[in-house]
C-alpha cells in the first residue's frame, strides 16, 4: 500500500513537471526570432498564408491554449518543415524505434563494461589494472562525443575499412553504439570503483568473511549489490539519453533517429517537432527516475518510500 501511494504521488508530480516543461518550452520557443517558413522559397504572400494556416498569427497565449487542448487529446500536431503535414507522434514513433535499437545495445555495453571495469579497479586498488582503468575512464569521460565519433570514422571506417560509414549498410550500427556507450561506460566504471571501495571495509563484509564465505560471494553478492545505489541513480538519465539516440552520434553517423531529428527541428524552427520531442524526452526521463526509485527498494530493502 505504501508503495502504491508513493507511485501515485510520483505520477501526480510527474504530471505537474510535464506541464511546467510544456509551458516553459512553448513560450521560450516562441521567443526565437523568425518562423518555420523563413527558409521556404516562397513569396511574402504565400508565407503569410502558411502562417495563418497553422495559426501562428494568433497571440501566443491563444496558440498555447490551443496546443494544450490538442495535446490532452493526444494530438501533437503536424510537422511544419522536416516532414510537412505528417503527424509528429508518427515521426517520433518511427524515429524512436531506430534510436532504441542502437540505444539498447549501447546501454547494455555501457553497463557491462562499466560494472566489470569498476569492480576490477575497486578490487585492485592502486595496482596496474586499477591505474590503467582510471586513465582509460578519464580519457573517455573528458573526450567529447563528436571527437569519439570522428576517431571511429577515421580509424575503423576509412583507414582499416572494417566498418561501413553508412548506417544503412550491414554493421553500420556498431560505431554509433560505441560512441553512445563510451562516456557512460567510463563514468559507470569510476562510479562503481568508488562505491566498491566505500563498502569493502564495512563491518558486515568482515562478518561474511568470518563466516567462511568465499571472496567471490562476498564481493559479487554482498558488496556489489550494496554499492549499486549510486549506479542506479545515474542509470535513469543515462537510459533516457541513450534510448533517444544521442544528438551528436546520430548527426555524425546520419542515423534517422530521434536525436538527429531534435537537432534538425531546432535549426529549422519546426515548432511542433520541438515540442513533441521535448515532451517525449522529458516523459522518458521522469518514467526512468520512477523505475530507478523502485529499484532502490529492491536493491536495499532498508529504504522506505515516503
Amino acid at each position: 500500500m505504501q508503495t502504491l501511494r508513493y507511485i501515485i504521488k510520483r505520477v501526480l508530480l510527474a504530471a505537474v513537471s510535464l506541464f511546467v516543461i510544456v509551458t516553459l518550452t512553448f513560450f521560450l520557443m516562441n521567443l526565437m526570432p523568425g518562423d518555420p517558413f523563413m527558409s521556404e522559397k516562397a513569396t511574402e504572400e504565400n508565407r503569410a498564408i502558411l502562417i495563418a494556416k497553422y495559426g501562428l498569427d494568433k497571440p501566443v497565449h491563444i496558440q498555447y491554449l490551443r496546443y494544450l487542448e490538442n495535446l490532452l487529446k493526444g494530438d501533437m500536431g503536424t510537422s511544419y518543415v522536416l516532414q510537412k503535414g505528417r503527424a509528429v507522434s508518427d515521426i517520433i514513433r518511427e524515429s524512436f524505434s531506430v534510436s532504441m535499437q542502437i540505444g539498447l545495445k549501447a546501454l547494455g555495453l555501457a553497463i557491462l563494461v562499466g560494472l566489470v571495469l569498476g569492480c576490477i579497479a575497486g578490487l585492485r586498488k592502486d595496482k596496474i589494472a586499477d591505474n590503467i582503468i582510471r586513465v582509460f575512464s578519464s580519457i573517455g569521460i573528458s573526450m567529447p562525443s563528436y571527437v569519439i565519433a570522428s576517431i571511429l570514422l577515421i580509424v575503423l571506417a576509412v583507414n582499416l575499412n572494417l566498418l561501413p560509414i553508412s548506417y544503412k549498410k550491414s554493421g553500420g550500427w556498431v560505431m554509433p553504439m560505441i560512441t553512445l556507450a563510451m562516456y557512460p561506460a567510463c563514468y559507470l566504471a569510476r562510479l562503481t570503483r568508488a562505491s566498491i571501495l566505500e563498502v569493502m571495509n564495512q563491518d558486515y563484509l568482515r562478518t561474511e568473511r568470518a563466516k567462511g564465505m568465499s571472496e567471490f560471494v562476498v564481493v559479487f553478492i554482498h558488496a556489489l549489490k550494496n554499492s549499486l545505489i549510486p549506479v542506479i541513480t545515474y542509470l535513469a538519465p543515462l537510459t533516457a539519453h541513450i534510448l533517444t539516440g544521442g544528438f551528436v552520434a546520430e548527426s555524425v553517423f546520419n542515423v534517422p533517429g530521434l536525436g538527429r531529428y531534435f537537432v534538425s527541428c531546432i535549426s529549422s524552427r519546426d515548432y511542433t517537432m520541438i515540442m513533441g520531442i521535448t515532451i517525449f524526452y522529458s516523459a522518458l526521463i521522469i518514467v526512468m527516475n520512477l523505475i530507478c526509485d523502485i529499484l532502490y527498494k529492491i536493491v536495499d530493502p532498508r529504504i522506505k518510500f515516503d
